[in-house]
């Protein structure tokens, strides 16, 4: 099922990029939380979905939001088109060239999203923003947020932005991030994923990063497990949420 959201069309400061409308599951009880999840490049909102399904059981007051990201080129793909949160120009310097733009940009639509939500009566404290490779990365930039959100977690990722300071606003230093990566990941190479650890770890964040090993550049069920475990705690009642453990 679809929702459409406000604001959510053609983006003015892109070339008119368009915003697909997000894929939505709603909750199987009273709504109480939200997870925006967004997908890596080249993927769709549909690519993500299925695993409302799979964590509605446990999380019955959560709405899953999966949207898509706008058709653009990306130069790594030697200027092919297809859906992105912003373009990459080499995934073996991921530092280096940053379309930082375009990832203001994308920030921004997910803050949207996220603002439809609290005029909904969710508090942004009950609303994780999580994502894949790419998305991962977009979902780590929410750490600068002003809104305050409730968890971050980042699958096969890394932290964009890295040399622009702060890492995360003063309402998100202490929101809770949840990293996982595989160590046989040849597309985000693992390297990443601990440095972003590392960075943010020293900026104060409250975050854990997860390794599995011999995965690729996919997910696995203990990672899907992690990820559910990490959502219940974010969304639990103030004295029963997820603190880190630091576990590398």
């Amino acid at each position: 099922m679809t929702l459409t959201f406000a604001g959510a069309g053609p983006s003015s400061a892109l070339g008119a990029l368009d915003y697909p409308e997000p894929i939505i599951l709603q909750p199987l009880k009273r709504h109480t939380s939200t997870l925006i999840m967004l997908h890596g490049l080249g993927d769709s909102g549909a690519g993500w979905a299925d695993i409302g399904p799979l964590m509605q059981p446990d999380l019955p007051h959560t709405r899953f939001i999966f949207p898509t990201a706008p058709v653009r080129s990306i130069t790594l793909n030697e200027g092919m088109s297809m859906p992105g949160w912003y373009d990459i120009a080499d995934l073996n310097r991921l530092g280096a060239d940053q379309d930082v733009e375009s990832m203001r940009e994308s920030k921004r639509y997910v803050e949207s999203i996220i603002q439809q939500e609290m005029a909904l009566g969710i508090p942004s404290t009950s609303i994780a923003v999580g994502g894949f490779s790419q998305g991962g990365a977009m979902s780590l930039l929410m750490l600068r947020s002003t809104i305050k959100l409730g968890g971050v977690v980042g699958l096969s990722s890394y932290l964009p932005m890295h040399e622009e300071l702060p890492l995360a606003s003063d309402e998100n230093l202490e929101t809770p991030v949840l990293l996982c990566h595989g160590d046989c990941d040849q597309v985000v190479h693992y390297k990443y994923g601990e440095a972003s650890f590392d960075l943010l770890r020293a900026a104060g964040c409250k975050v854990e990063f997860q390794a599995y090993d011999f995965m690729g550049h996919e997910a696995c069920p203990e990672e899907l497990q992690a990820l559910r475990d990490f959502l219940k705690g974010c969304f639990a009642p103030p004295a029963k949420r997820w603190l880190p453990f630091n576990r590398r």
